[in-house]
């Protein structure tokens, strides 16, 4: 009986889109749109296709084209080094980053919902007096 090993596949053995596709995302998205706009200057039906392709990998309105760098990334800071008291003090820094991070974003939405609420009671402060304005003029 044979069995079957399949590898993944590896930077060497991808095609050249792929590879295009990844050096791209390294620049960023103002090199999505420079290509984008090289494709419509040089042969029009390029660029045509490089946007639709953008809109429908929703590049074109995602905060980061990035995604296989970041996932590199955090591939990379799950790798062990073979110092156990260097991984397990990466592991801490990490952690504790992960922590000030999410205290942080909860401190900004609390922020964000004290000025929200002081907005409003200002709002209404003001409509109130204004009733009483209206209904002092009207008497």
């Amino acid at each position: 009986m044979t069995t079957l090993t399949q590898t993944a596949p590896t930077a060497s053995s991808s095609g050249w889109f792929t590879k295009s596709e990844d050096w791209l995302d390294e620049k960023g998205k103002g090199a999505w749109i420079a290509a984008m706009v090289l494709g419509f200057i040089f042969f029009w039906p390029v660029g045509l296709a490089l946007l639709f392709y953008m809109i429908w990998s929703k590049r074109m309105f995602s905060k980061s084209c990035n995604r296989t760098m970041s996932r590199h990334t955090r591939f990379s800071a799950q790798r062990t080094t073979g110092n156990s008291a260097f991984d397990s003090y990466k592991a801490d820094t990490l952690r504790r980053l992960e922590e000030e991070q999410t205290n942080f974003e909860s401190f900004l939405e609390r922020l964000r919902e004290a000025k929200d609420k002081s907005e409003f009671d200002q709002f209404m402060d003001e409509r109130a007096a204004k009733t009483d304005d209206d209904a002092r003029s009207n008497a």
